[in-house]
């Protein structure tokens, strides 16, 4: 039970490393691991300069404008940084875990995230938008149900959630207390 999952974890830091290394195989080849670290370090630098100082702010603002409007590059860029933006970052969408009832009888509750508290811009005035993750992938399906539909979770972080639901249950709510529905 260890050797498996620690071989996953080395082979895939390794194959990560590697495929970013070996986008300049010339400078690869001579230093091992320099591309990776440089990429690393230029996106820590882009990072810190853009959320610490007003001209690295405005620069990034600039080019997201940019890669925003240019065609065809927009339809990559976008939905890849709205994709990132949900999991990390100031504007996490994946922040409000939820019970959903997606079955009356026999009564089915699974986790989900609430993504859109309303949904007034497409007439449906009682419902919101769910995020229902699937377990062993980095995919899901997003539903739009009533709000009779769901109940927050109590007791449960997001992270915590997440990890229950993607691990299809497996991982359980190790350390946390009280978890439960609402009071019916």
């Amino acid at each position: 039970m260890i050797i498996g999952p620690f071989g996953l974890t080395v082979f895939v830091i390794w194959y990560i490393i590697s495929s970013i290394d070996n986008l300049f195989p010339s400078v690869s080849h001579q230093y091992p691991g320099l591309v990776f670290i440089s990429v690393i370090t230029l996106t820590a630098i882009l990072g810190f300069l853009g959320n610490k100082f007003i001209l690295g702010r405005l620069l990034l603002d600039r080019i997201d404008f940019l890669l925003e409007k240019t065609p065809g590059i927009k339809h990559i860029y976008t939905p890849t940084k709205d994709v990132m933006s949900s999991f990390v970052g100031d504007k996490k969408k994946f922040n409000h875990p939820v019970w959903v009832k997606t079955n009356e009888h026999p009564e089915i509750w699974r986790i989900g995230f609430l993504t859109q508290q309303n949904m007034l811009e497409v007439n449906k005035n009682e419902h919101v938008a769910v995020y229902l993750p699937h377990s062993y992938a980095i995919s899901g399906w997003v539903i739009v149900t009533k709000k009779d539909n769901i109940e927050p979770i109590i007791g449960m972080s997001a992270a915590t959630a997440m990890k229950f639901a993607v691990s299809g249950g497996v991982a359980g709510f190790h350390l946390e207390k009280n978890i439960s529905k609402t009071a019916e």
